[in-house]
């Protein structure tokens, strides 16, 4: 009886038609075609976690084919950043005191399954300027003294036909000079003659012989990475501050290391410059020319948005006279946007009391750089450089901190000639008022943010502009 009963509900119920009836199976087909299904994506997901300079973190959910690139593209359009091609992904080793600039061809994954569980190894989010900079500007990478061509080539060749032979794949100019290489399984150091060839890096048991038979290989480049010191002669007892080492790839930890280290900057520069460009060549000029074309696709977009629409909409206009006009020379545009800042800045430094009297707000006047992304509060010296150093040692990088000799001074750090220097920044009071210079009070400036505009634009007593400043970004 139920059963009939529940028949007979069954029954009662109207039919629903069905919409797609093409999807039915049919009593002669009762699989569907495998054809006809969408094709599942074989791209697998992971997460990575990159790390700022203030140690804030952010987890990514990426897939395994994701290029250096694609991530900063990525961090970049989250955190609504302006991308002026010098964002980075860097990989540093922190017990060992080395890192490296991660190619943004290379994959990311690939990177870290090189890692070796002992070591604490992160990936930092921050810009180099450094990165293509010898495309630009190859006379300082180079130096004459470390370089030597093939006896065919011109020996007055242009610096642009240098990176013409390093790109090539028949040519290569040969790289020479003296390094200090550490011993394998010692702590001593012994300083060689060393030669950079496509086959290798080899160094002369013969002072400076470049005969074959006193020429022993020291390593090649393939199954490899480059990384520079970042702690100097703090972990390896390096004779220099200016290291750089080969880490073989999935190796055992600090033993397999091969460790160089040069006797300044220029030097150490110029080896690492030309390894680079021998171990990628050409994909390093395809990543300067197109950023933005990365593996594996995932950045939603070609160009970068690194300007609103309502901004590039925007024209500079002068209202001075009877008839407004838009001011076309962009050189014109700059200085008077400079002049109407400072203006503001003026009349902003003087504020209305309770009786209606201007007063200097001097208070305002002392803290007001804290809130510059340029300005670093309370790091030593050390630290300065390392940051410097990290963000490329470009003319015009620099920062501004707190001078640990004087409590009551400045100091701005400023990189020039592969070289970083300091420049103390002394507060002078005059007539009441308070007054900060760089060149002994014959230019004045009321806030540190005037010096910093002020040196922007022009030289003054400095090597050269203030270009790029080094700032703590948070993820």
């Amino acid at each position: 009886n139920r059963r009939e009963k529940k028949g007979d509900s069954i029954l009662e119920n109207p039919s629903i038609p069905n919409p797609f009836p093409e999807l039915c199976c049919s009593p002669f087909a009762s699989v569907l075609s495998a054809s006809l299904l969408p094709k599942a994506t074989s791209r697998k997901k992971q997460v990575i976690k990159v790390y700022s300079e203030d140690d804030t973190s952010r987890a990514l959910e990426v897939p395994s084919d994701i290029t250096a690139r694609d991530v900063c593209q990525l961090l970049i359009l989250k955190n609504h950043y302006v991308d002026d091609h010098s964002w980075t992904l860097f990989e540093q080793l922190t017990h060992t005191g080395l890192g490296r600039a991660i190619e943004d061809h290379e994959l990311v994954t690939e990177v870290q399954s090189n890692w070796v569980m002992e070591e604490e190894t992160k990936l930092y989010f921050r810009k180099n300027y450094a990165k293509y900079e010898f495309f630009k500007n190859p006379l300082s990478f180079f130096p004459d003294h470390m370089i030597s061509f093939p006896s065919e080539t011109n020996a007055a060749l242009s610096h642009s036909g240098i990176l013409q032979m390093f790109l090539s794949s028949s040519t290569y100019p040969e790289i020479h000079g003296y390094l200090h290489a550490k011993e394998q399984g010692k702590k001593s150091w012994k300083k060689m003659y060393f030669l950079l060839r496509r086959s290798g890096l080899y160094f002369s048991t013969k002072g400076t012989s470049k005969e074959p038979r006193h020429l022993q290989f020291f390593c090649e480049f393939s199954n490899s990475d480059m990384y520079m010191s970042l702690t100097g002669k703090k972990i390896s007892g390096a004779p220099t501050n200016y290291g750089f080492c080969f880490k073989p790839n999935k190796s055992g930890g600090t033993r397999d290391l091969k460790q160089l280290c040069a006797d300044d900057e220029q030097s150490r520069t110029c080896w690492m410059t030309a390894i680079r460009l021998l171990k990628y060549g050409m994909q390093l000029y395809q990543n300067y020319m197109q950023p933005y074309q990365g593996r594996s696709g995932c950045s939603p977009l070609n160009i970068t948005p690194m300007r609103s629409i309502s901004e590039n909409s925007l024209v500079a206009m002068d209202f001075s006279g009877h008839r407004s006009r838009i001011i076309e020379n962009p050189t014109e545009a700059l200085s008077v946007a400079v002049e109407e800042g400072l203006a503001w800045r003026r009349r902003g430094c003087l504020r209305l009391n309770s009786h209606g009297s201007p007063i200097a707000m001097s208070n305002m006047g002392m803290s007001i750089h804290r809130s510059q992304s340029w300005f670093h509060h309370k790091i030593s010296r050390e630290e300065a450089q390392r940051l410097i150093l990290q963000h490329g040692l470009v003319d015009g990088v620099f920062l501004v901190r707190d001078s640990q000799s004087n409590p009551k001074t400045f100091v701005l750090s400023l990189s020039h000639g592969l070289k970083i220097k300091h420049f103390q920044i002394v507060p002078l009071e005059d007539d009441g008022k308070l007054f900060y210079t760089l060149d002994d009070g014959h230019t004045r400036f009321t806030d540190l943010i005037q010096l910093v505009e002020f040196y922007q634009l022009n030289k003054g007593v400095l090597p050269c502009k203030l270009k790029h400043y080094c700032a703590r970004i948070a993820l």
